[in-house]
C-alpha cells in the first residue's frame, strides 16, 4: 500500500480535478445560454459543457470513475479540434486530459479511502 501522503496527494489531485472540470462546465453552459458565446459556437459549447458536466460528475464517483474519464477524454479531444480549427489551442485541456488519463490508469480504490480513516 502507498504512503498516507501519497494516496491523500492522489486523492487531492483526483478531487480538485474533477471539481475545476465541473465548474468550468457549468461556467461554459451559463456563458452560452447568456450569449456570451456566439452562434453557431453556441450550440457547441451548450452540448460540451453539458456533456462535459456529466462525464465529470461520473468521474468524480469512484466506482464510475473510468466511465466518467473516458467521456471527459472524449469531449477534450472534440473540443481541443474546434479550438484548434478557430486558430488557438487549449493548453489547460491538454493538461486537463492528462491529468484524467493518469487518474484513470492507476485507478481509484476503496482502500485508499479507509487508509485516509485508519
Amino acid at each position: 500500500m502507498p504512503p498516507r501522503h501519497l494516496v491523500r496527494a492522489f486523492l487531492g489531485l483526483y478531487v480538485v480535478t474533477g471539481s475545476v472540470i465541473l465548474v468550468q462546465s457549468v461556467q461554459t453552459i451559463l456563458a452560452a445560454r447568456a450569449g456570451e458565446i456566439r452562434p453557431p459556437d453556441q450550440v457547441h459549447a451548450l452540448m460540451l459543457g453539458s456533456f462535459e458536466a456529466v462525464a465529470a460528475i461520473v468521474f468524480l464517483v469512484p466506482a464510475t470513475m473510468r466511465w466518467g474519464a473516458g467521456g471527459l477524454l472524449a469531449i477534450f479531444l472534440a473540443a481541443m479540434a474546434l479550438h484548434a480549427g478557430h486558430g488557438s489551442f487549449p493548453f489547460t485541456l491538454l493538461v486537463y486530459g492528462v491529468t484524467v488519463l493518469f487518474v484513470r490508469i492507476h485507478g481509484v480504490q476503496p482502500r485508499y479511502f479507509r487508509q485516509l480513516r485508519g
